[in-house]
């Protein structure tokens, strides 16, 4: 059964409410590799409790649907999805802990064409519930490869960000741990493809995988350091198109862009050099 595009752009999100405390903070941080180098005083705050800072990325764990599409109602063949591209932007910083709302939909539903494969593309607010404000405004690509030909529109498609023609004015190269999917899946991801080996095997890889939003983080901590200063106010926003996953205990290397306040970005597996995360853009406000 084609999917439904009407179906999925109505979609009864519910709202989500959700409480976390500094230690999610911290945890958070810790699963995408901050705290790395004990010693280093400009990534203490995020992994401890005095003077604590929120990375702006811990927004993507942050009041989530859950996976939705494997519902049978979408009609989808949620076992051909693939995470295709991932935004934020930050109207608010996002506090040490609190409640916030996570309020879900569906903006658009792309076919590509049969044999071709289907875009959704979904939206989250994150809104702080004491005060009412936005915080942060999460755009998600899914890639249905299943799914295409259901007699959709073909577009409009957002073009990907194209990255400079010069050699990178920054690098920076952050290992990941082994057990980084371990730690990352506590925020709340417990997919058993990035924990259990038979899982990952007959997903086709040959041990369990990073999540992509882990890898999402790391960029983001790679740009917190190369360019904002490790001040998560001075990042606005983020996206990225996802092209390979990483696997725990490899180094991802992020190549850095800079033009004003406009910031260009990739990241490549150094062991494998293979990019990981592509057409990368961020907009700082410093």
């Amino acid at each position: 059964m084609p999917i439904d595009r009407q179906q999925l752009l109505n979609w009864p999100f519910q709202d989500v409410e959700q409480t976390y405390t500094a230690r999610d903070t911290i945890l958070y941080a810790l699963g995408v590799g901050l705290g790395a180098d004990p010693l280093d005083e400009a990534q203490l705050p995020f992994v401890y409790e005095n003077g604590l800072k929120t990375l702006p990325t811990m927004s993507v764990v942050l009041g989530y649907p859950g996976f939705w599409l494997s519902d049978p109602r979408t009609g989808a063949d949620w076992k051909r999805l693939l995470h295709g591209e991932q935004s934020l932007e930050v109207f608010a910083p996002l506090p040490e802990a609190g409640t916030v709302i996570g309020r879900t939909r569906v903006v658009d539903v792309i076919d590509k064409g049969k044999d071709k494969g289907a875009l959704v593309i979904s939206e989250r607010d994150i809104i702080d519930k004491a005060s009412g404000t936005l915080l942060t405004r999460l755009s998600s690509t899914s890639f249905l490869r299943g799914d295409g030909g259901f007699g959709g529109p073909s577009g409009p498609v957002a073009a990907p960000h194209v990255l400079p023609e010069r050699a990178p004015d920054l690098t920076v190269s952050l290992p990941t741990l082994p057990q980084a999917a371990l730690i990352y899946r506590l925020s709340g991801d417990y997919n058993p493809l990035h924990a259990d080996p038979k899982v990952a095997r007959a997903g086709g890889f040959d041990r369990p995988i990073l999540h992509g939003l882990c890898t999402f983080g790391v960029a983001g901590h790679a740009l917190l350091k190369a360019v904002c200063g490790y001040r998560p106010e001075a990042l606005k926003s983020m996206r990225v198109r996802f092209t390979a996953p990483v696997y725990p205990g490899e180094t991802i290397r992020t190549e850095i862009w800079r033009d004003g306040t406009v910031v260009s970005f990739r990241c490549l597996v150094e062991e494998r050099n293979l990019m990981v995360l592509g057409n990368g853009r961020a907009d700082l406000a410093l």
